[in-house]
């Protein structure tokens, strides 16, 4: 899918994004979930969710995660601007699947992943919790911007544990945070400026668990997010993989739009002549 803009004379800038899921090798039902909202040619909402597995309703879980943050997000007021929408759509999720956990007694231990982006213009905004992840490739480079919510990962950023030794740690996946486990979540907030030609891209770690970060960028750079998606999903299928497997690649193509500045200290400057 592709969303363009001709607003304040830019003519070429462009989102283009796909996303797609698969059970894997191993596994006899999908948890994963994914989902998009697009709210006008350059505010683009792309989120996605791994229930967890070994409890019951993983998969109920991550699709009432996609299903609650697209519709929170798309009823919440304009006014707000996206960071606030998107925080504010998390928690809501949050809130219906421990509610809904809360009632029925098989689902009483469902929990979530979840990773939602929003493009808005020139801005990338997102909220995170969980283990899936969120990268950024620009000039050939690839880097994760969401922090893991695992035990390893929290012992590798204590020092305590090797990157290496991270990676293949029984406790690697075992998440410390989790939508729909408490009433409240820790949920990450994420935001940074985006160039021409950025690709984003969001999965779960039944993909990168397979996939070397070089691989993620190799794919993901210069193909159509569509085939892309298709080319990493093929190739972890192709190893074998024990998860399910979902993507998004979200690529900005063209000159970023300019924000008119706001905020107190833009109206200061505009009154001083700065």
């Amino acid at each position: 899918m592709a969303a363009g803009s001709d607003a304040d004379g830019v003519t070429d800038f462009t989102v283009h994004f796909a996303l797609s899921s698969d059970r894997g090798t191993e596994r006899l039902q999908n948890e994963d979930a994914c989902g998009s909202y697009a709210e006008s040619p350059t505010h683009v909402l792309v989120t996605l969710a791994d229930g967890v597995s070994g409890e019951e309703g993983g998969e109920i879980a991550s699709q009432t995660a996609i299903d609650v943050t697209i519709r929170a997000y798309t009823a919440s007021p304009r006014s707000w601007g996206p960071a606030k929408r998107l925080y504010r759509a998390a928690q809501q999720a949050n809130i219906e699947i421990h509610d809904r956990a809360l009632v029925v007694t098989e689902l009483h231990r469902m929990s979530t992943t979840l990773t939602a982006i929003v493009v808005d213009g020139g801005t990338l905004y997102a909220a995170h919790v969980g283990d899936s992840r969120l990268y950024l490739i620009r000039s050939g480079t690839i880097v994760q911007k969401t922090k893991d919510h695992t035990v390893a990962a929290d012992r590798q950023r204590m020092g305590l544990m090797s990157a290496k030794r991270a990676k293949h740690h029984p406790e690697r996946s075992t998440l410390t945070r989790s939508v729909g486990r408490e009433l409240i979540v820790a949920v990450d907030r994420i935001a940074f400026p985006l160039m021409g030609d950025d690709v984003l891209l969001v999965c779960s770690d039944g993909l990168y668990n397979v996939l070397e970060d070089d691989e993620l960028r190799e794919a993901a750079t210069g193909a159509d997010p569509a085939l892309a998606c298709q080319a990493m999903i093929r190739t972890a299928n192709e190893r074998g993989t024990p998860d399910n497997l979902t993507v998004a690649v979200v690529r900005v193509t063209g000159a970023v739009p300019r924000r008119d500045p706001s905020g107190w200290r833009a109206r200061l400057g505009r009154l001083v002549g700065r």
